[in-house]
């Protein structure tokens, strides 16, 4: 009998372990915060500019720095952001755009607009 006891109380544990194991299954599908960059450009004529520098090879971080008109010394680097903390089609942007490095750059293409402007987006990890 004290096995049975025994699996009652790891059943429980191992429902609790379930759940913290779904809740981590979901995490590298959509994860819940991205190391995101930007350009953000308040003008469409501009972050036009600054897209066709990205695709002569010019450095995302280069191309922030000249043409972003926020976080411009970070080199466009906003860091880790969680679910909730953008606005919703700049996250919707950054949670659909696959992690990729400055060498070789997967962003936004078209910008995408938002209340602040015209972003240009890059994923640099996921969590």
């Amino acid at each position: 009998m004290p096995p049975k006891g025994k699996g009652g109380k790891g059943a429980k544990g191992g429902a609790a372990s379930g759940e913290a194991a779904d809740k981590k299954a979901q995490t590298p599908k959509g994860g819940n915060a991205v190391k995101v960059r930007h350009i953000l450009c308040e003008k469409h004529g501009k972050v036009m500019e600054a897209m066709e520098k990205l695709k002569s090879g010019v450095r995302f971080s280069e191309v922030a720095t000249q043409y972003s008109e926020d976080k411009a010394r970070q080199g466009g680097d906003l860091g880790w952001m969680t679910r909730g903390s953008m606005v919703g089609p700049f996250q919707d942007a950054a949670f659909a755009l696959p992690v990729s490095t400055m060498d070789k750059p997967v962003y936004t293409d078209p910008p995408v607009k938002t209340k602040f402007g015209y972003h240009i987006i890059m994923v640099e990890g996921r969590k």
